[in-house]
């Protein structure tokens, strides 16, 4: 009985001992597992994006520290939360739901990266990138996902930028030169296959750089920003409106459908819409505004003519606009590209005269309160090898637009002062003055004043016998400006004469803020002044106001005794014209004042 006894208590002792050791043993492999854990969960929260697995209903069953905080929501409440319904936009749940269940229905080719808006617990939307792995079960079955997401919202916030940079215009947000070429280009291809008609419409707004120079150009901008939207709206969604730089827009018209002459009515439709809503007052901070616009049409097939050519197409109908005056619509005629070549060798050839010196003056004589021969209005021509004696009607305005009538006007002061110079020493000449018409845009110079004056002072000619001729609407640009130039001017000696009085908007108060000396009386007034009573009582009206401001009034054009007997008859005595002399070289015209002191 002893011995078993004992052998029982040795078996319990045996026993404890095992299950002691097996104790330690669960013990130290439960610290494993935990140590594991911790690794894992460290692994997880360290990670640089969201980790998180889903069930096969879509429902959170992990999710690491990263993408709590992305959530906005602690890791334990995420816990069970319904993936679809809680974090993605109310547009797009069901569709990825779809997505998600044929993805648990074993289509794995939809585990291929993609990105997608999510939001987060306060509404926020973030732009994340997707990797997904299947969790399945022994069997093999889906029975959820492992998912990594990363935050890519700042980067595409940042390639998005960068686009707009590159492809869209920064103060209206239209499309720029480059976004619009390439729409244009898809045009031409969709036109071909679908053969449909577009339009391309080059808008260009008129007197926009005086506005800008007057009001300033953050008032400028303000109204580019306002014409961009008027114009947006003018036109269908699925069509372009883009911005070239300063005060020019494009306008793509897509998918015209009937005939060519169908769709050119549609586009001056179209045309006619945005003149009316750009001519509207624009309420530009304190100042309210008009403009208008002059428009340039082309149409397009797809066929042979390439984006840059129908660019070039609507930009010579829009200066064919704005040639007529501007707030019109011109359809391109292949004319116009004649036009534009004879443009581009007539500009060469004038920057080639410039330095060839192939400019010379005439002189046209003015007849003073006396009858005598009293000075000269200097005409600008043109000796060229190849077209002969050019006349200013052919080529001035093309200077105006190129900016050559600023040197081009700075030669003709200059060879006047120079001319002025040499007949000071020439007793029958010494007493002539010479009359220079100066451009508005030369006038305009901020520096013209000192420019002047140093070429009087390096030709040694007299400023009193200088009268430069200003016209009427370079003077109402800004007649604050020119009074203060006119007045640098006139303290060293230099008269003005008011040229083409009356053809403007005539206004006593700014003839009044202005040092001139001379009123000058167009020649479309004088020109049927005997026949034509309104010519008359403009005449009439001309002098009587030059004579009630003390100012010299003259008459050019004037072609008959009859004409000029008619204007001493209303007290304007001085003239010139054909009926004393034709503008003459200056050999001629010095010839011409001998004869006439002789006579005298």
């Amino acid at each position: 009985m002893l011995a078993v006894i004992l052998e029982e208590r040795q078996q319990r002792r045996t026993i404890d001992a095992q299950y002691q050791h097996l104790e330690q043993r669960v013990a130290r492999r439960t610290a494993e597992l935990a140590r594991e854990r911790d690794s894992a969960q460290r692994y997880l929260d360290i990670a640089g994006v969201m980790l998180m697995a889903l069930d096969e209903q879509g429902r959170i069953l992990m999710v690491n520290k990263k993408g709590a905080e992305l959530l906005g929501e602690s890791e334990s409440a995420l816990i069970g939360m319904d993936w679809f319904d809680n974090f993605l936009p109310a547009g797009e749940k069901a569709a990825i739901r779809q997505v998600f269940a044929r993805l648990m229905a074993g289509e794995t080719r939809l585990l291929e990266r993609y990105e997608n808006v999510i939001l987060t617990r306060s509404g926020v939307k973030r732009v994340t990138a997707w990797n997904n792995t299947l969790l399945r079960s022994e069997a093999g079955a889906p029975v959820g996902t492992l998912s990594s997401a990363e935050d890519v919202t700042e980067r595409r916030q940042a390639e998005e930028r960068i686009r707009e940079l590159a492809f869209f215009d920064q103060l209206t947000s239209l499309p720029n030169r480059t976004l619009l070429l390439d729409r244009l280009k898809q045009g031409l291809v969709t036109c071909l296959r679908n053969a449909s008609h577009g339009a391309l419409l080059f808008i260009d707004l008129d007197h926009f750089k005086s506005l800008n120079d007057t009001l300033g150009h953050d008032t400028g901008d303000i109204l580019l920003q306002q014409v961009a939207r008027r114009l947006t709206h003018c036109v269908r969604e699925e069509d372009t409106v883009a911005r070239l730089g300063g005060d020019e827009f494009v306008v793509i018209l897509a998918g015209l459908n009937g005939s060519a002459k169908e769709a050119a009515v549609g586009a001056e439709a179209v045309a006619h819409k945005i003149l009316s809503s750009l001519n509207d007052i624009y309420h530009l901070g304190n100042t309210v505004q008009r403009s208008t616009a002059s428009v340039g049409v082309t149409l397009f097939d797809g066929k042979q003519v390439s984006a840059e050519e129908l660019m070039k197409q609507a930009d010579l109908a829009m200066y064919r606009s704005k040639d007529a005056g501007g707030n019109r619509i011109s359809f391109f005629d292949p004319t116009l590209e004649l036009a534009m070549k004879e443009r581009v060798v007539l500009e060469r050839d004038l920057r080639r005269a410039l330095a060839d010196g192939q400019f010379l003056l005439y002189y046209q004589a003015q007849v003073g309160s006396n009858g005598r021969l009293c000075g000269a209005e200097a005409l600008l021509r043109w000796q060229s090898p190849r077209r002969g004696l050019v006349l200013p009607g052919e080529f001035i305005r093309l200077s105006e637009e190129t900016g050559l009538i600023l040197p081009l006007g700075l030669w003709v002061f200059e060879a006047a002062c120079r001319q002025l110079a040499v007949w000071a020493s020439q007793p029958e000449m010494a007493r002539l003055t010479i009359a220079v018409n100066v451009s508005a845009r030369q006038f305009h110079e901020h520096d013209i004043v000192d420019q002047l004056l140093q070429v009087i002072q390096r030709t040694g000619a007299k400023p009193e016998r200088l009268k430069l001729e200003l016209t009427e609407s370079l003077l109402l640009d800004n007649v604050a400006d020119a009074a203060s130039k006119m007045s640098a001017l006139k303290a060293r000696g230099v008269c003005f004469s008011l040229d083409d009085f009356g053809t403007g908007y005539s206004s006593l108060s700014y003839l009044r803020r202005l040092p001139l000396d001379e009123l000058k009386i167009d020649q479309s007034f004088v020109r049927h002044i005997v026949a034509n009573s309104s010519d008359a009582v403009i005449a009439r009206t001309i002098v009587a106001l030059g004579q009630s401001l003390g100012l010299g009034v003259i008459a050019e054009g004037v072609e008959s005794d009859e004409q000029r007997v008619f204007l001493a008859s209303i007290g304007c005595v001085a003239y010139q014209g054909y009926l004393r002399s034709r503008p003459l070289p200056v050999d001629d015209f010095e010839q011409l004042v001998r004869r006439a002191s002789c006579h005298a």
